[in-house]
């Protein structure tokens, strides 16, 4: 996505917006985030659609409904207008805040007892002697298994395979 189209998005963060869909509802909720798909996510969200009154003498009837947290999809969007400013409580959060501020909701990472360590045990394998061949006859030998001989007598052949006189 060009920086130019996701900038301008990224300014109406947090911001009281009007979405409108392809099937005519609307809803109403602080801009909280958004994709590369166009789909939304709105916070303290208020859903307003209009139901048709079947005596045509009455206009429509507007139902209001509320919803909490949504998520739009892109594909559905047709319009976003602006209904108001965001709160005031949330320009102070981010790295701006002022010291000594309550951040409520502000994700901070909780401590779980033992600082990491460079080598944790138990993840290295088993200890040495356990589990595994020893590092002799792990070496490689250049002349077979271990415990052979380096080569064998000429003339002389594998058991079973000797030549008959």
């Amino acid at each position: 996505m060009p920086a130019g189209r996701s900038s301008k998005i990224q300014q109406h963060l947090n911001y009281r917006m009007r979405v409108s869909l392809q099937d005519g509802r609307q809803f109403v909720g602080a801009f909280l985030a958004f994709d590369k798909h166009m789909n939304l996510v709105l916070g303290d969200c208020e859903e307003f659609r209009k139901i048709r009154q079947k005596a045509a003498k009455s206009g429509d009837k507007e139902e209001k409904r509320a919803l909490g947290l949504v998520l739009l999809r892109g594909e559905n969007l047709v319009s976003m207008t602006v209904e108001g400013p965001p709160p005031q409580n949330t320009r102070q959060r981010g790295p701006g805040a002022r010291p000594g501020a309550q951040n409520l909701g502000a994700a901070k990472a909780a401590g779980r007892g033992m600082p990491p360590q460079p080598s944790a045990p138990g993840l290295q394998g088993p200890m040495a002697g356990v589990g595994g061949p020893s590092p002799a006859m792990m070496a490689p030998n250049r002349f077979g298994p271990p415990g052979y001989p380096p080569r064998m007598p000429p003339g002389m052949g594998p058991p079973g395979m000797r030549p008959r006189f």
